[in-house]
């Protein structure tokens, strides 16, 4: 049986009656059940962004009109369909989330009314800020981290001395953004909030490998730095360090979530 409530179903047939295509997958992407978007809306909304009849500033304010629902459920889908895009997406999407002056408004969202509506606008408020603070850095350095190339000969270990000062520390407030997330095994409880953390984990792997090859290249230059360079490299690795360690302790959540998820499909094959 469907978990979708009535009132999905009745925005959805909405949306149907008014040929809003792109509205109507953000309503079934977004429904009151408690799991993650399913995988078919979703696509239909990454195609949706590389489709240039499609309008994105449209496409995105459908996501953030989701996000002013008083349910913790649709609201956590809302960010985590926007998060979704953001990675799979056409790079026009974050181009567009980052040159807005707002983004996601969320510091004070409380669901009181439902089952775990405490605790999962916890997450949500923290999830937000991650979303943001992604966007953020792009409107920056106009590029996203988690994509750019990696190896010897890529960005972040052929940049420059003065672009590694100012680009090292722009990554280092995105990676706090998402470590802030902080989730135990034990709060992981839904297929909503793990959901989220599944992408939270993807991009965790690809920004700590731009941050890592960065401070690599740091290293190796550290020596040919001038005094007030010096300092400002040895702040940054002190940081690195630091957040290294909180990495590792998010990496063991993140295994132990996918050691469940492994054997749950182990138990229930499709």
């Amino acid at each position: 049986m469907s978990g979708q409530s009535i009132t999905d179903r009745f925005a959805a047939a909405q949306h149907s009656m008014t040929g809003s295509a792109i509205s109507k997958a953000v309503c079934k992407a977004t429904t009151h059940e408690v799991s993650g978007p399913k995988k078919k809306h979703l696509d239909y909304l990454i195609h949706c962004t590389s489709e240039m009849n499609v309008s994105v500033p449209q496409l995105a304010d459908t996501l953030f009109e989701r996000t002013a629902n008083s349910s913790w459920v649709v609201v956590f889908k809302a960010l985590i369909a926007t998060h979704h895009l953001m990675m799979y997406g056409n790079e026009r999407l974050i181009q567009y989330l980052a040159s807005r002056n707002t983004l996601f408004n969320l510091n004070n969202f409380l669901d009181k009314g439902a089952l775990q509506g405490y605790d999962m606008s916890t997450f949500i408020r923290r999830y937000s800020r991650y979303l943001n603070e992604k966007a953020m850095s792009y409107r920056l350095v106009a590029v996203d981290f988690t994509k750019m190339k990696r190896g010897t000969d890529g960005v972040m270990r052929t940049m420059s001395t003065e672009k590694l000062i100012k680009t090292l520390p722009i990554i280092q407030n995105q990676l706090d953004a998402l470590l802030d997330f902080q989730a135990n095994p034990n709060e992981l409880t839904n297929g909503v909030i793990n959901a989220a953390f599944m992408l939270l984990f993807k991009d965790s792997i690809r920004l700590f490998a731009a941050y890592n090859e960065g401070v690599i290249n740091l290293l190796e230059k550290y020596f040919d730095l001038k005094k007030g360079q010096c300092k400002e490299a040895l702040d940054i690795y002190k940081k690195f360090l630091y957040r290294m360690t909180k990495l590792s302790e998010f990496l063991k959540v993140a295994e132990t979530l996918v050691c469940f998820v492994g054997l749950y499909l182990l138990g229930h094959p499709q």
